[in-house]
């Protein structure tokens, strides 16, 4: 467990210092805002989807705590190249791992590295900081013009 929490911290803190896929696109085909009320993050994801609802590009900025910016751009790499039903199966997949009970384990398999967010579970305040991309992605994907929130 020890060498999953240290993993965890250097993953979150890498992504926090040097988020991938940081800022915005305006070619892109979607877009949607997010807002943590809680934490105060605030993100905008923008995403251009290809033939077949494929992700072919997607970006965001914004600012939030640690996790929130990590948990984004965790999942920008994650989701390209993916369907739009791909991405629903991840979101519900992700979702699971962050809120699983803490002391149990849960095999969620095709998460890759964002199997590190598994140790969000151990602190419910800030599920909704690493859940906040993931709603504003599916909200981009929806076409919702309202911020996407983690309520």
């Amino acid at each position: 467990m020890d060498d999953l929490r240290e993993l965890y911290q250097a993953t979150i803190l890498d992504h926090n210092k040097s988020p991938r896929n940081f800022g915005a696109k305006p070619e892109c085909s979607h877009r949607a805002d997010g807002y943590n009320p809680i934490c105060g993050d605030k993100l905008t994801v923008f995403l251009a989807l290809g033939d077949g609802d494929r992700v072919e590009d997607v970006s965001f900025e914004g600012v939030g705590c640690a996790i929130s910016t990590a948990s984004a751009s965790l999942m920008t790499e994650f989701v390209k190249g993916k369907t739009a039903a791909e991405v629903e199966k991840d979101f519900k997949s992700f979702h699971e791992l962050v809120t699983g009970p803490p002391a149990e384990t849960l095999d969620v398999p095709g998460l890759g590295k964002l199997a590190v967010f598994s140790g969000v579970r151990e602190y419910p305040m800030r599920v909704k900081c690493a859940t906040l991309c993931w709603h504003t992605l599916r909200a981009a994907l929806e076409g919702d013009e309202q911020p996407a929130k983690t309520e």
